[in-house]
C-alpha cells in the first residue's frame, strides 16, 4: 500500500463516523461550492465535484466560478462556464453569477439572471471592493428585485464589513444575503447586527470548529447553512466540522436537518424566512489539555503547510508525541496520532524531489488529515 493509498484509507474510514452523525431524514444541500480555475492554482473539475456529490448524497448545491484567469471583461465568460455546468448537471447545480464592481456589474447579472442564474456572488477582497462602494446599492436592489440570494465572501483578508452590510440589507428589504465563511473577517459585528434578520444567513465553510462553536452561540441556527468551499474544503472533513460543532452547541435534530439542506432548499424556493430560535451554545469550550497543546502545535504547523514549507519547527511532531501522554482519551488520542503521522510522512514526501502535481498532491492530503486531527482535538469534551 502506497503512502497516499494509506491517507486515502484513513480518510474513508471518517466516512462511517459521519454517517453515525447525520441526523435521520437530513437533505444535504451544499450552500458553497466553486468550478473553474483560480489564479492560485486551485481547480475545481465538474466531474469532481459531481462526484463527490452523489458519494455522500448530495440533492444539490450552489455554484460559482473561480478568480479566474479569463474573469475579464466581467466575469462574462467564468459565468457562462457556471451555466453550461449547471445545466449538464441537471438542476443539482444552481448557478449564481461572480461580478466584478469595475466591469458592468448591473449588466452582467442582468445578462445572467436572464439566461439562468439564480444567485449572485460578491468577493470583495478578490475583486477589491469595501461594502460602501456604492456600486452595491443597485446590485442589491437587482436582488430583491429578481428574488435571487447574494452570497458574499465574509473569510479573511477583510477589514470589519458589518457596519456597511448592515446598512445594505436595512436598505434592500426582502434581501436574502449569504454571508461566506461564517462572517470570520468580522464575526461578532455581523453577529450583531445582522443575527437576528430574517432572510440573512452565514454559510459554515471554515476550518476550525472552533470557529463555529463561536458563531453558533451567536446566531439562530434557522441562520446557518451548511457549505464546504470546494475545491478548498474537502469531505467528509466539511460535513463532520459542522455537524459535531453544531452537536456540541446543543442542535437539536430539526436543527442540524435545517442547517444541513432544508434551510438552503428554502432559499432555492424562494420560501419566507423560517422563524428564528435563540442562539445555541455557550461562551466557553471544555476540553482535555493535552488536546488543546495538540490544537496549539497544529496551529504552529499549518501555516507552513499551506505554504508549502518545510515543518522547521517540528510542531507536528510535538503533536504527534502529546498523543502519548495518558489524558483519559485513549482512542481519541490514538486516532489523532495516526493522522498526523501520515500527514507528516506525506509533508516529507513532498519535498524538492518530487513533481509540482505530486507536492501539491501531497500537501492537500496532509492538510486534510491534520484537519481531522484538529477537529477531534477540538471537539472531545474533556
Amino acid at each position: 500500500m502506497t503512502l497516499f493509498d494509506r491517507a486515502r484509507t484513513i480518510v474513508e474510514s471518517y466516512e462511517t463516523d459521519l454517517r453515525s452523525e447525520l441526523p435521520e431524514g437530513a437533505f444535504l444541500f451544499d450552500a458553497h461550492t466553486h468550478l473553474g480555475d483560480d489564479i492560485d492554482g486551485m481547480q475545481a473539475r465538474y466531474e469532481e465535484l459531481s462526484s463527490l456529490l452523489d458519494r455522500y448524497g448530495f440533492g444539490g448545491a450552489f455554484v460559482f466560478c473561480l478568480d479566474e484567469p479569463d474573469r475579464e471583461p466581467a466575469f462574462c465568460v467564468p459565468n457562462d462556464r457556471t451555466l453550461a455546468h449547471a445545466e449538464r448537471s441537471g438542476g443539482k447545480l444552481i448557478p449564481f453569477v461572480r461580478l466584478d464592481l469595475t466591469a458592468r456589474p448591473l449588466e452582467e447579472a442582468t445578462r445572467a439572471l436572464d439566461l439562468g442564474a439564480r444567485g449572485i456572488k460578491l468577493h470583495p477582497r478578490a475583486q477589491a471592493f469595501a461594502l460602501d462602494d456604492e456600486r452595491l446599492g443597485p446590485v442589491f436592489e437587482l436582488a430583491v428585485e429578481r428574488s435571487v440570494p447574494i452570497l458574499i465572501h465574509g473569510g479573511r483578508g477583510l477589514p470589519p464589513i458589518a457596519e456597511h452590510l448592515e446598512t445594505l440589507v436595512r436598505r434592500n428589504e426582502g434581501v436574502r444575503l449569504i454571508v461566506a465563511h461564517a462572517g470570520i473577517a468580522d464575526m461578532a459585528g455581523l453577529a450583531g447586527r445582522l443575527g437576528g434578520i430574517p432572510g440573512v444567513y452565514f454559510d459554515t465553510s471554515v476550518w476550525s470548529a472552533l470557529d463555529l462553536l463561536d458563531l453558533f452561540r451567536q446566531v439562530a441556527p434557522e441562520q446557518i447553512v451548511y457549505a464546504s468551499d470546494y475545491p478548498y474544503g474537502r469531505q467528509p472533513n466539511s460535513l463532520l466540522v459542522s455537524i459535531r460543532s453544531a452537536k456540541l452547541s446543543g442542535f437539536d435534530d430539526a436543527q442540524l436537518r435545517a442547517m444541513l439542506g432544508r434551510t438552503a432548499c428554502g432559499i432555492v424556493a424562494n420560501e419566507p424566512p423560517p422563524p428564528l430560535t435563540a442562539p445555541r451554545g455557550t461562551t466557553t469550550l471544555v476540553q482535555p489539555l493535552t488536546f488543546a497543546r495538540i490544537h496549539q502545535y497544529i496551529s504552529m504547523a499549518v501555516p507552513m503547510l499551506w505554504l508549502r514549507q518545510r515543518d522547521a519547527v517540528g510542531a507536528l511532531g510535538l503533536a504527534v508525541n502529546a498523543c502519548r501522554e495518558r489524558n483519559g482519551h485513549a482512542e481519541e488520542s490514538e486516532r489523532i496520532q495516526e493522522l498526523l503521522v501520515t500527514a507528516a510522512e506525506l509533508w516529507r514526501g513532498g519535498g524538492d524531489d518530487v513533481s509540482d502535481d505530486d507536492r501539491f498532491a501531497a500537501i492537500r492530503a496532509a492538510i486534510q488529515l491534520v484537519n481531522l486531527a484538529d477537529l477531534i482535538a477540538v471537539t472531545t469534551r474533556a
